[in-house]
């Protein structure tokens, strides 16, 4: 298990993530959404010890994760920016790994080299983005941590290979209790693969919940009315998004929209339909602070 326990991380005065809490438990895979620059990186860097926390601590099973080598050797770290020696190959890279990660699998690491197709005494540096990717990955797994954190880890792959990473990250947690966060600014990359989620907004983590309660407790409700209507028509109706256009209205609701719906009801549209939002329309709505008529952009 993670525990990210009020995490702070401050660069001089700039707060990068603030009172970050939430739990990542055994056999579970979280994923961490937001834009670039809300903080990911940062908080996957304090979590796997590189940055110290100003405030708060992220633990491991109970255990502080900063400059504790017990906790390293079963913690797996894979950044955005993959670095890599002048002359490291595939196969110089798995013997330093299996010197240090004590449940290092040879096999699986012969069997994850056919399944990407790479080839192992090649210089990595040589490799594409994407091939540089799937080593690092080829390598986490063969590491068989306990607790995993990978940062934009679906970056530069094509689209099999992402599919074949999600499925291994799925067999992987299947067979094991390992704890995995990965971060992404892309929701159609977590939306089929995490069982909870979290929104980072603001350097703040504005929604903590799993997949299934997503799905549940958001709607969106569409109605059609025989007049122009405007949004001065719905002020009795308790709503998180309104959009009106001409005739039709859309509105968003969180938790149980029973009373509202007989209150829209009672405005007399000719249809209602109900719809359940998408993973990314339900942080579309949570993430938005303004509203821009893109009409007027350009508008001298």
């Amino acid at each position: 298990m993670i525990k990210f326990d009020h995490v702070t991380k401050k660069f001089d005065d700039y707060i990068a993530v603030e009172d970050i809490f939430f739990t990542v438990e055994p056999s579970s895979i979280y994923g961490l959404i937001g834009y670039n620059g809300a903080g990911k990186t940062t908080l996957l860097k304090t979590a796997a010890g590189i940055y110290r926390a100003d405030s708060g601590l992220v633990s491991f099973d109970g255990t502080p994760a900063f400059d504790n080598p017990d906790i390293r050797k079963n913690l797996f770290y894979v950044p955005d920016d993959l670095y890599f020696p002048m002359n490291a190959t595939i196969k110089s890279m798995a013997k330093f790994y299996s010197d240090y990660y004590p449940e290092f699998s040879m096999k699986t690491y012969q069997n994850l080299l056919e399944v990407f197709g790479l080839d192992e005494k090649k210089k990595i540096r040589g490799f594409s983005k994407g091939m540089q990717r799937q080593t690092e990955i080829l390598l986490a797994l063969a590491s068989k941590p306990k607790y995993l954190l990978l940062d934009e880890t679906f970056d530069g792959l094509d689209p099999q290979k992402k599919d074949i990473t999600k499925k291994l990250f799925m067999e992987y947690i299947a067979e094991s209790e390992c704890s995995m966060v990965i971060s992404s600014h892309n929701l159609s990359e977590l939306s089929e693969l995490c069982d909870h989620v979290g929104l980072l907004n603001g350097k703040h983590l504005t929604m903590d919940c799993s997949v299934y309660d997503i799905s549940q407790n958001y709607s969106k409700i569409r109605l059609i009315f025989d007049r122009p209507i405007q949004e001065s028509d719905f002020k009795a109706i308790h709503y998180k998004n309104i959009e009106l256009d001409g005739q039709v209205a859309t509105l968003v609701f969180e938790g149980n929209a029973k009373e509202e719906k007989e209150k829209l009801n009672a405005l007399l549209p000719i249809a209602i339909d109900e719809y359940r939002l998408t993973m990314e329309e339900v942080f579309l709505n949570e993430m938005e602070d303004k509203k821009y008529d893109i009409t007027k952009i350009f508008a001298e």
